[in-house]
């Protein structure tokens, strides 16, 4: 892959009838919350003209960041999730009634 073809990702627009257009490639490098304020930006506009803005091939970084300020759900992206301390990814707790705490 050459340089100029690398992204942070590829912003769509998925129209009522489900067809997807390119809107733009989000440009490869450091990703800053400039260009997650260009994307929300540009999902406001794709919802108030009835389209459904997504984000798809999005790099690591631009991942965190739109997670970090709530927007990953609103893209199409699968939230990333931390395991806590001893925690296994993947297995969830079950607490029962009468259960000591801590």
């Amino acid at each position: 892959m050459r340089d100029t073809d690398r992204s942070a990702g590829t912003m769509v627009l998925v129209d009522t009838d489900g067809m997807e257009v390119v809107v733009s490639r989000l440009p490869a490098g450091r990703v800053d919350l400039a260009h997650v304020e260009r994307i929300a930006r540009a999902c406001l506009a794709a919802r108030r003209a009835g389209s459904q803005p997504r984000v798809r091939n999005a790099s690591e970084e631009l991942c965190g960041l739109l997670e970090l300020v709530g927007l990953v759900g609103l893209l199409g992206l699968q939230p990333r999730r931390q395991t806590e301390g001893r925690e296994q990814l993947g297995v969830e707790e079950v607490v029962q009634p009468g259960d000591p705490l801590g």
